[in-house]
């Protein structure tokens, strides 16, 4: 009726085990050549580092949303959001209309239906439509989600459960 979990030498035994790994897991890959350049980040941390930079943001869901919009408030040359889907379904409705405002200013691209081939030290293409498109580029932040060790989690004996709906409590 016990585990008996085995952390940086030390034993701890208990009757319950909450592992608490978040919901990023390991950050999802593009899959491209030049995605092992420093240039690729895979979280926003400050805005204000990219003032002055060109930067492409990857995704469409609200982190990728939320760090366009602050790299283009924070003074970024240039950003594009590019986003493989024809809209942004997943997002808040907030961050929707941020992105919206700042791609009517001018401040953010909009690239829907687009999808990174190849980052360079120079430049990222994209393709949208069928046609490949280099952008001059100095920076891009990859907001595609995480990948969750569910396999290696199975092959120690852990049961993976996934519960969709409302969070306990809410209405």
């Amino acid at each position: 009726g016990t585990f008996r979990v085995m952390a940086n030498g030390d034993t701890h035994e208990a009757t319950r085990v909450l592992l608490a790994i978040g919901r990023r897991g390991t950050p999802r890959k593009l899959g491209v050549p030049g995605e092992e350049l420093p240039k690729v980040v895979y979280r926003l941390v400050d805005p204000e580092q990219y003032a002055g930079r060109r930067v492409l943001v990857v995704g469409g869901g609200d982190s990728a949303l939320e760090a366009a919009t602050s790299l283009a408030e924070a003074g970024a040359a240039a950003v594009t959001l590019s986003y493989r889907g024809d809209a942004f379904d997943r997002a808040k409705a907030q961050n929707r209309a941020r992105v919206a405002e700042a791609a009517r200013s001018g401040r953010l691209q909009v690239r829907l239906q687009s999808q990174v081939r190849e980052v360079t030290s120079e430049c990222v293409t994209l393709e949208q439509a069928g046609q490949a498109d280099e952008i001059p580029n100095d920076a891009v932040v990859v907001c595609a989600g995480g990948v969750l060790p569910n396999e290696f989690l199975r092959s120690i004996g852990v049961s993976v459960e996934t519960h969709y709906g409302a969070a306990p409590g809410s209405p």
